[in-house]
């Protein structure tokens, strides 16, 4: 009985980090058609909410590099799970309350790491998986959203440097409708599936099913679960990522998405868990750097970069505290009683 009690409650904790990684990270997907006014708040979460839901949908590579990439699943228990997810909804909602964009990925990744070794030891970790799906990822994919958004701006410039500004709006505004959609439905394709893959793990450490295979129910339940959080907003991370970093025209807002989604999409094909918030921070960079380099608040930038810095270690502490207590409260317990 305690037994599938645990198991119901991590399902139920890796859906309200699904829930808190729709609102966190609802400003990667519309804080920019938000910003330049393409959309009404209300609009843009609708309409966000709806492509994220399609995105979830669209394939498990992404699931399966979370659920049996990262650590050796035949050392993870229900118990392990429920601290790794703790960890990562601290670290959010402790981001969000500050207005931090940082990466819901990583803070997952973190959290799984850490209460994977606090259970069994550094053995447990998967190293070529981290490295080849996580670090490098992680510090190159920035670099690529800064990159291809700067060489897109460059282009559209270049197109459109004789035009009116007021028909360049015209045209992007209608625009980023696409770029804005094409973001909200690269966020769900990769960032639903890794709840998915901690709910699957779940139940292949419970047994409850035999191969990391990632059941329907699943992928449903996620992805409706996900564009609930989006439609709640996160308004604190879109006012940072749509205002604070530069302020955005539609052509702005269109490379950003434009560059940010390419990158994403392409990850997610290949099963690699990118952080939105990076890829899409970055891009915004990347296009702002193209007026001139003192376009871009440098102050905001060092205080997310911070964030993403921090995320992973703090996320591996937590989880592994968590776990510590936790076994300490239960022996505590059984002394007692």
């Amino acid at each position: 009985m305690l037994f599938t009690v645990l198991i119901i409650l991590v399902v139920v904790v890796a859906l309200a980090f699904e829930y808190i990684n729709g609102f966190h990270d609802a400003a990667n997907a519309i804080a920019t058609v938000v910003s330049t006014k393409v959309l009404t708040p209300r609009q843009a979460v609708a309409y966000g909410a709806t492509l994220e839901f399609a995105g979830a949908l669209l394939g498990t590579h992404v699931a399966k590099t979370i659920g049996s990439g990262m650590v050796d699943t035949h050392f993870v228990t229900q118990f392990v799970i429920l601290c790794a997810l703790l960890g990562a909804i601290i670290w959010n909602l402790f981001t969000w309350y500050f207005g931090l964009p940082s990466s819901s990925s990583h803070a997952l990744i973190g959290g799984l790491v850490g209460a994977s070794v606090a259970h069994h030891g550094f053995s447990v970790v998967k190293m070529d998986g981290v490295i080849h799906k996580v670090i490098i990822p992680m510090l190159v994919s920035p670099v690529v959203g800064l990159t291809i958004g700067f060489i897109i701006m460059l282009i559209l410039l270049r197109i459109f440097h004789k035009s009116k500004p007021d028909s360049v709006n015209k045209i992007f505004r209608k625009g980023q409708l696409v770029s804005s959609g094409l973001m909200a439905l690269s966020h769900g394709m990769n960032d639903a599936q890794k709840t998915m893959g901690i709910i699957t793990l779940a139940l292949v450490a419970a047994k409850v099913i035999p191969t990391f295979e990632v059941p329907i129910w699943v992928i449903m339940i996620c992805a409706v679960t996900m564009s609930m959080g989006v439609m709640s907003g996160g308004w604190k991370i879109i006012r940072t990522m749509g205002s604070k970093v530069i302020k955005l025209k539609p052509i702005h807002g269109f490379a950003a998405e434009t560059a940010a989604a390419t990158v994403l999409i392409t990850a997610s094909t290949m099963g690699i868990p990118l952080s939105t918030t990076h890829v899409i921070s970055t891009s915004i960079m990347g296009v702002g750097a193209t007026q001139r380099a003192s376009a871009v608040k440098w102050g905001i930038v060092k205080n997310i970069v911070i964030a993403w810095v921090l995320t992973i270690p703090v996320c591996i502490f937590l989880s592994s505290s968590i776990y510590f207590a936790f076994s300490a409260a239960k022996g505590m317990l059984i002394h007692l009683f």
